[in-house]
């Protein structure tokens, strides 16, 4: 609801915190989508969206992701130049990546013996 009341007033700055948190990959996804949409500079609109979050899929097309480690400032840069740096970044893309391709197995598996059964 928050979340489309922002929409709604198009604010010169977004603040989201953990937006995706609470909701499955597939909502997320479509979530992630909407938000690009709205941070989009090539339709002449200005936003500055500071978006914090614990999955990397939500920040991966950030202009600058900045890692924190108790509050401190560990990495930042580029998603790309991320993952090609040892650290924190690049661990937890790592293990999110592993995460997703067993659900993605998991649900191809459940899904394949469904239709065996029908």
């Amino acid at each position: 609801l928050a979340l489309a009341r922002a929409i709604i007033k198009n604010p010169p700055i977004l603040i989201l915190d953990d937006a995706t948190s609470s909701v499955d990959l597939e909502t997320e996804s479509a979530i992630r989508a909407a938000l690009e949409a709205l941070t989009d500079r090539s339709n002449g609109r200005q936003r500055t969206t500071f978006v914090i979050a614990h999955r990397v899929q939500s920040v991966m097309n950030a202009d600058r992701i900045l890692v924190l480690d108790k509050g401190r400032i560990v990495q930042q840069g580029k998603h790309e130049e991320l993952i090609a740096q040892e650290g924190p970044y690049q661990r937890i893309f790592a293990i999110q990546a592993m995460i997703e391709e067993e659900l993605e197995q998991d649900l191809a598996s459940a899904l394949a013996g469904t239709e065996e059964a029908a």
